[in-house]
């Protein structure tokens, strides 16, 4: 999807009561992405048996925190979940001003402290 080329991420933000259903496809894609074995990735990147580990702004672990954009840092390496969204559909982000309101805040405040992280150097 062309607009994803100009997203800061959004659907990288769990919502609550969302999951990012992993399989063991996308674990062994990860293990081989970062040179482990598929139990290492287990133990480092997932909350859950479906699910990644999130930072403390629920972003994804694998989001980057010094770019506004394309902050996929394992992007060839993503699950088939990420892949695939939005699922043939308009973003649900672009459609719905409820889902934009909860996410737009926590991408601005997570950028906002990287920058000041990085002028505080």
């Amino acid at each position: 999807m062309e607009y994803c080329n100009f997203c800061p991420g959004y659907c990288c933000y769990r919502l609550e009561g969302s999951v990012l259903l992993i399989d063991c496809d996308d674990i062994n894609r990860l293990a081989r992405h970062f040179a482990i074995s598929d139990g290492e990735a287990r133990r480092r990147f997932m909350e859950n048996r479906h699910t990644f580990k999130v930072k403390e702004d629920g972003s994804c672990i694998f989001q980057s925190r010094e770019k506004m954009v394309k902050r996929c840092t394992v992007h060839e390496a993503r699950p088939r979940q990420c892949r695939s969204f939005p699922y043939n559909s308009p973003c649900p982000y672009l459609e719905r001003e409820d889902l934009l309101k909860k996410i737009q805040p926590r991408v601005e405040t997570c950028l906002k402290n990287s920058w000041q992280q990085k002028a505080g150097s």
